[in-house]
């Protein structure tokens, strides 16, 4: 045997045992590596795509709160009021539409509201690499019998609920409904209809509050902020399986040195 070889071929003093144990602890850990930061990041840029263009409908709440509200002013008023809600790239399909005759049910064209009242709120969500900014139309048609210039003044009063377009953007499902229920009251104040009657609710109910506007800063960053949180896992692994492999390759060393010398 030549002098300064080892049986196992590595450093004197290190088992073969060794050496395979840290070879395959290598290959997990570039395995893991690869497999972890990769599925991270391409859930990250998913979602990022995905949530940046995608307008998101009315909650099943805030619709099935929204519809007994305007059944009983179009009970009220001898008048219909709809809401509905489109993508800039959603082509015909609306992403929500409801009236007082219920939810997916549009008032438009319908032979139970000869008269009707619509709100309809076009949202446009761009990419992140786009320099465009969010933006968001929001628009009150009606049936020929009302005057345009009534319908106008309705639109515009939707502001006085804080319905801007900002709130169309960061929460359109909220604020769609929102903006159906303040119908019935923007267009009594034109003098198209009588004020519709006070609710009556039994004793000791209460009416359930549509929910705060929410914000969309997790819709555009939640993905990113799931990849950094994956990637920060990963590092944690790395560390600990280094530190084990090392402790195992200390307590091996001496053993293969005796072994050596004997």
């Amino acid at each position: 045997m030549a002098a300064g070889k080892h049986p196992g071929g590595g450093r004197p003093g290190q088992p073969a045992t060794a050496k395979k144990s840290s070879a395959a602890g290598g290959w997990v850990i570039a395995l893991v590596t690869v497999v972890g930061v990769g599925g991270c990041i391409g859930i990250g840029v998913a979602n990022g795509d995905s949530g940046g263009t995608t307008v998101s409908a009315p909650a099943v709440d805030e619709r099935a709160d929204t519809v007994p509200i305007l059944a009983q002013a179009a009970d009220s008023q001898g008048i219909c009021y709809g809401w509905r809600l489109e993508s800039w790239y959603g082509g015909s399909d609306p992403v929500s539409v409801g009236s007082n005759l219920g939810d997916g049910v549009p008032v438009v064209d319908d032979p139970a509201c000869p008269r009707w009242v619509e709100v309809t709120a076009e949202v446009r969500y761009t990419s992140e690499s786009s320099e465009s900014s969010d933006s968001a139309v929001v628009d009150v048609t009606g049936s020929p019998d009302i005057d345009r210039a009534d319908l106008y003044a309705v639109e515009t009063g939707l502001a006085r609920f804080g319905l801007d377009s900002d709130v169309f953007v960061d929460d359109p499902g909220w604020a769609v409904c929102r903006a159906a229920v303040a119908l019935p009251l923007l267009l009594a104040e034109t003098g198209v209809v009588r004020p519709a009657a006070a609710p009556s609710a039994q004793p000791g109910a209460t009416a359930a509050p549509l929910p705060d506007a929410g914000s969309d800063f997790w819709r555009d960053r939640w993905g990113w902020l799931l990849a950094t949180g994956g990637l920060l896992l990963v590092t944690a692994l790395l560390f600990t399986v280094g530190f084990v492999q090392r402790g195992r390759q200390r307590a091996a060393t001496p053993a293969g040195r005796t072994s050596g010398k004997a």
